[in-house]
């Protein structure tokens, strides 16, 4: 099992909002959102180093 790390996130209130209705959205939490999000960045930065 993976493990956990808490942090303590200040983000800009527009940007909460922001995160906040696209997990609405998408019908997750906003936490599930955020790590949702770094996930497909990481793959994808993950994927262009792949690329030649």
């Amino acid at each position: 099992m993976d493990e956990e790390k808490r942090i303590t996130l200040r983000l800009p209130a527009d940007l909460h909002e922001w995160l906040a209705a696209q997990a609405r959205s998408a019908r997750r939490s906003l936490n599930s959102e955020i790590v949702y999000r770094l996930e497909v960045e990481r793959a994808a930065e993950a994927a262009d180093a792949e690329s030649p």
